[in-house]
């Protein structure tokens, strides 16, 4: 099934394909990935641990040209499971017993003689140095076509990335009820996961890591999930995203297990201060070097700042990491309609930790949270698993995923 209607792929064939010719570029191949999901409606399989791989299956994807539909190329397995109904295009189908490399340059070679060709960045080795060797051409990274295109998302697109967050919210007001002393990291991520999936999400969006930082361990941001027990003193931390209709989300909460000490109190204030002074810095021309500074700015003036790691967001849609990213090197101006994470923390092994991360998106008048679920901190009894204090749910009642079907962006 195709997220949106026939219009809005032709519509973003169209500006592709005028990208192409203001470049120079004649041929563009893409195979499965976000930017074919995003140019064709091609959805992408889940990912999973183990690669997957066909006969011939070097040569899925698609080439595009200015003012063609596209043409796709499949190993048959793919045609035949893969493909959604409705796909614009004419379609080669290599099977088992055919000379895939063969048919491969009897192709490329009839697309005529071609001098500039961009493939998309996750393109096999194989087929670039196939596509190479057909043409005599120029190969170059796509990037520089499809990236300017998503990165800013129609409306459409953001009502589909604001369900996605409206599931991260509802799995997170979920998964407290099961915090108690005792419980196993493990335990609450395969929960979260079945959460998810349960509510609706395609899949996780990327590894779901909860884990548990302070003085009654020594662990580390770095590892995500355990089988660790979480102990009463404990801070509770969780990064996770859901994907709805192929768009993700990527969200962040930090909840104490037993009675929070006082540093781990005023820590998460500054998290939460942090984000609020990103928040505050976002606006249409702003860069995102700027929003990274004054994130940044407020764990440094409370003296943790050699403890806030990593950088402060990267924007999100298809893919869970797109560019450009909320970093101190990235001097990008911001948009309306960028979407991106704010995601401060503090990480100080064996004496506290604290995260917070939601999903912003740039509107006329500054930044909006997609996300809806509260910032207040949540204690979670350690013998009871019951909540004392703090507000342990989204802000709005309302946390049903909307339809999935959308006419237009």
């Amino acid at each position: 099934m195709r997220i949106f209607q026939d219009e809005v792929y032709k519509n973003r064939q169209s500006e592709l394909g005028r990208r192409m010719q203001e470049n120079g570029v004649e041929l563009f191949f893409c195979p499965p990935s976000a930017d074919l999901e995003y140019l064709t409606g091609t959805q992408r399989r889940r990912p999973t641990f183990g690669n997957i791989a066909y006969t011939h299956g070097w040569v899925c994807g698609a080439f595009f040209r200015p003012n063609h539909d596209p043409l796709f190329v499949l190993p048959r397995m793919v045609a035949e499971f893969d493909m959604p109904h409705g796909a614009t295009g004419e379609i080669l189908t290599i099977s088992e017993t055919d000379d895939g490399p063969a048919m491969f340059e009897k192709l490329v070679k009839g697309f005529g003689p071609v001098k500039s060709v961009a493939v998309e960045e996750r393109t096999w080795a194989d087929t670039t140095l196939r596509i190479a060797n057909c043409t005599g051409a120029k190969v170059q990274n796509g990037s520089f076509l499809t990236n300017p295109m998503r990165r800013v998302k129609s409306s459409g697109e953001i009502d589909l990335l604001r369900d996605a967050c409206r599931l991260a919210d509802l799995s997170m007001g979920e998964i407290t009820k099961s915090v108690s002393d005792g419980i196993k990291e493990r335990e609450l991520s395969e929960e979260l996961d079945h959460l998810l999936h349960l509510e609706g999400s395609r899949g996780v969006s990327f590894d779901t890591a909860v884990w548990a930082m302070g003085p009654s361990t020594n662990r580390d941001a770095n590892d995500r999930e355990t089988s660790s027990v979480i102990g009463s003193g404990s801070s509770l931390l969780f990064d996770f995203g859901a994907i709805m209709n192929g768009y993700c989300s990527d969200f962040g909460r930090t909840l104490a297990v037993g009675k929070a000490d006082v540093e781990l109190s005023e820590v998460y204030d500054i998290v939460i201060e942090s984000a609020n002074a990103g928040l505050a810095a976002v606006k249409p021309g702003a860069l995102a070097s700027e929003v990274d500074r004054a994130t940044r700015k407020v764990i440094e003036d409370a003296g943790y700042g050699d403890k806030f790691r990593h950088r402060t967001g990267h924007c999100i849609g298809l893919d869970v990491h797109e560019h450009p990213f909320i970093s101190e090197e990235d001097d990008t101006p911001l948009e309306v309609g960028m979407t991106f994470t704010i995601e401060p923390s503090i990480f100080w092994p064996g004496r506290v930790g604290a995260r917070i991360e939601d999903i912003i998106v740039v509107t006329e008048n500054g930044g909006e949270k997609l996300n809806t679920y509260s910032e207040n901190f949540v204690t979670v009894d350690s013998a009871s698993g019951t909540l004392d204090s703090g507000v342990g749910g989204c802000a709005h009642e309302d946390h049903a995923p909307s339809a999935c079907m959308h006419g237009q962006e």
